[in-house]
């Protein structure tokens, strides 16, 4: 078997735990070898878990990209991805960034000419384009089954889940509130499948509705009122360069029982696709005269959706593990979540400023 690659953790908190930590452990060729926090107790106890107590732990994470490194996981608040993304790659490191890329676009392309300047791998935690109905649906878009997809829906809405810990809700840190946060994921999801990245212009709305409330019926208790300074909804309208439109929508808290997060809804010349929700597809057209539904799941196909080898979180690290060893490409491109990020803030700029927002 070939060398293990080093991997290096900055921001031990529970993305880290949940999600990437796991993953790297089922990797059979990658560990995590170095543990950075700002909590450095969180850096121990991640060391402890996932290596076993043998790893390096750092309060700075300028220490620990001085470390024989094959690539860093920036796993921290918005507002820091970019300096650290930044600092890793010049420190010629490849760079695993979670999501969004950065708080502000102009903090994403100064990652990218970082990434262009030093040769190094830069992608972003967009999970979701893993699952298998989202690999079934871009074999099928790629493929040209919808044809000219001119109209889309981007959905990542709660009724009543607002993140009750970490920074979640502090503007200052994050950026903004669930439209930064779960409505990327959305965003990411629809413009992948419709392989479009040239916006004209957004117009935005923000809400926040229930920032004051109490007794909120959260499902993971009621919020520090004090702290809630993001908003708990956001809508945006997107038209593209070549005249898609798409609407995206964004909550926490919605007094609504369409609850669907990080899925597109996506409208083609020749077939059209629903997602009722992560996981679960449906594609329809009309074929020899008559309207058609297809889904994958259809007649209970196990081998699709149940017992499935990989999940979309191995499947992620999987994948960036290949592509740092140079046997094969990254799934999620910087250049296009960039977009993401731009188009997330032309819609917070679009709710401020009650203009469009014009790219």
């Amino acid at each position: 078997m070939a060398k293990k690659l080093k991997y290096g953790i900055v921001g031990c908190g529970g993305i880290a735990n949940q999600k990437h930590l796991p993953a790297i452990e089922n990797l059979e060729d990658a560990q995590a070898v170095a543990f950075c926090d700002i909590i450095v107790e969180r850096a121990e106890k991640a060391n402890r878990d996932f290596a076993e107590g043998k790893g390096k732990v750092f309060a700075d994470y300028r220490e620990l990209i001085k470390e024989d490194l094959d690539a860093v996981f920036v796993l921290t608040p918005n507002i820091s991805h970019a300096e650290i993304s930044i600092a890793a790659l010049k420190a010629e490191k490849n760079v695993l960034c979670e999501k969004p890329m950065a708080k502000t676009y102009a903090d994403a392309q100064r990652m990218l000419e970082a990434k262009n300047k030093s040769g190094k791998l830069l992608t972003i935690g967009y999970q979701s384009r893993f699952r298998p109905d989202s690999l079934f649906l871009k074999a099928e878009c790629d493929a040209g089954t919808l044809g000219e997809i001119y109209f889309a829906k981007a959905t990542a809405l709660r009724r009543r889940a607002v993140p009750t810990w970490g920074v979640f809700l502090d503007e200052e840190k994050q950026g903004g509130g669930p439209l930064i946060d779960i409505g990327t994921h959305a965003l990411d999801l629809t413009l992948y499948m419709m392989n479009n990245y040239e916006p004209a212009y957004a117009v935005g709305t923000t809400y926040h509705k229930f920032n004051k409330e109490k007794k909120t019926g959260n499902a993971w208790g009621d919020w520090d009122t004090k702290k809630f300074t993001v908003e708990d909804s956001a809508f945006g309208f997107i038209v593209m360069k070549n005249g898609a439109t798409i609407i995206l929508q964004s909550s926490w808290a919605l007094n609504t029982t369409e609850v669907r997060e990080a899925v597109t809804t996506l409208c083609g010349t020749k077939a059209g696709a629903d997602m009722p929700k992560a996981g679960s597809l449906i594609i329809n057209g009309v074929k020899n005269g008559r309207q058609y539904t297809l889904s994958p799941a259809d007649g209970g196909a196990a081998a699709f959706y149940e017992g499935l080898a990989v999940k979309d979180t191995d499947l992620e690290a999987q994948t960036f593990a290949k592509a740092v060893r140079g046997q094969g490409k990254l799934c999620i491109q910087p250049e296009e979540a960039a977009v993401v990020t731009q188009i997330l803030e032309g819609i917070y700029d679009s709710a401020k400023t009650g203009k469009p927002h014009y790219f």
